[in-house]
């Protein structure tokens, strides 16, 4: 097995296009033909997990967070990312990060805490626009089914739980074929009247080439008629933080003890306690004081999250209790979840949890 054959998985579940921009996600050193000996899953990547990795015969590792952030512009070893990257790159061990675009698929980071939480009837909290295409095409009606069944295996159709999706409308196409052309229908310069069906499907932005071609492999049409609209739809599959239910209501001060013993945790930073009984929870990994008017706009009690400013727990202005358990414990579970994903996808091959403790801060409780 290569290093691509793992990305190539992991991008079918968190596309690298549904990265924020700031972020670096992807394979960040290694080749992507090298062959692999191990995987190794942890939150960051840092001198100690390249040791482990090579103690365990691992060469890539599979990080939550992105070492190169932003960016180096030399290689000198004078900080930990320099030295990481070095040591990983001298010992041909390669490093890929699935970072936002894991937080933003809704099968990712965030569902993981809810799921260890107990939500039910998750959603996303912020869904993202502009992430939909929408494709419309003009099929002879004989090669209707053909065509479509192409474009559905290639990831258009899809809707929530829904695949197969199309709309379709009887019309007639009409077309003239000049001396040079080879249409699979009609003559040179004879005017031409088919039944055709104009078929719509809508699709993910990132898989425009992907469809096209399918489009134009299974069409009969010498020249394919069709065109692209971008949707300013929101995604519900795509997009920032998670919001469900618990499974009964509870009382605050209950709901932020079972919260700390389900997730493991040390302390729990909080705003008041307010009287409204829990029913609704939004949950964010990591750094999410950006979603607090959408929890509170979703109707949430309680917005789970990290690395809240002091200022910003103001901002709930006892609307909702925000519960700030720290970055790396919101996301230490994330390294279940790759783990199982790549169990499961690769069940004969080894695949490895990194048990190098990598949060820089520490509590004395």
């Amino acid at each position: 097995m290569k290093v691509k054959d793992v990305t190539r998985y992991l991008e079918s579940i968190a596309p690298l296009a549904y990265q924020e921009t700031y972020d670096n996600s992807g394979l960040l050193t290694g080749s992507p033909e090298q062959d692999v000996t191990g995987i190794l899953v942890t939150l960051d990547c840092t001198e100690a997990v390249v040791d482990e990795a090579m103690q365990t015969n691992c060469n890539l590792i599979v990080a939550h967070h992105p070492i190169i952030f932003r960016g180096l512009k030399k290689l000198t070893g004078s900080n930990y990312v320099e030295r990481t990257v070095i040591k990983a790159i001298r010992h041909n061990v390669a490093i890929y990060a699935i970072h936002t675009n894991l937080d933003n698929v809704n099968t990712g980071v965030n569902r993981k805490i809810a799921e260890k939480i107990g939500l039910i009837n998750l959603q996303i909290l912020a869904p993202k626009a502009d992430t939909l295409v929408k494709l419309v095409t003009f099929v002879p009606h004989t090669h209707t089914e053909a065509v479509l069944t192409a474009l559905y295996s290639a990831g258009a159709g899809q809707i929530g739980n829904y695949k197969n999706c199309s709309f379709q409308t009887q019309g007639t196409g009409t077309f003239m074929p000049n001396e040079e052309a080879h249409p699979h229908i009609g003559r040179a310069n004879m005017q031409e009247v088919v039944n055709e069906v104009r078929a719509e499907v809508i699709f993910p932005a990132y898989k425009e080439k992907e469809i096209i071609t399918a489009l134009k492999e299974s069409h009969p049409y010498e020249e394919v008629a069709y065109y692209l609209t971008p949707l300013n739809n929101l995604n519900q599959e795509v997009g920032s933080g998670i919001i469900g239910e618990v499974t009964h209501t509870e009382e605050p001060l209950a709901f932020l003890k079972r919260l700390k013993s389900a997730m493991n945790l040390s302390i729990i930073r909080h705003t008041s306690i307010i009287a409204n009984p829990v029913k609704k929870v939004a949950v964010c990994g990591g750094s999410g004081a950006f979603l607090l008017p959408a929890a509170i706009g979703a109707g949430a009690q309680v917005l789970i999250s990290a690395d809240f400013k002091y200022h910003e727990f103001f901002d709930a202005d006892n609307r909702i209790i925000i519960a700030d358990i720290g970055h790396y414990e919101s996301e230490i579970f994330t390294k279940d979840l790759l783990v199982a994903l790549l169990s499961q996808k690769f069940p004969t091959f080894a695949v490895n949890f990194s048990g190098t403790i990598t949060n820089p801060i520490s509590y004395i409780t």
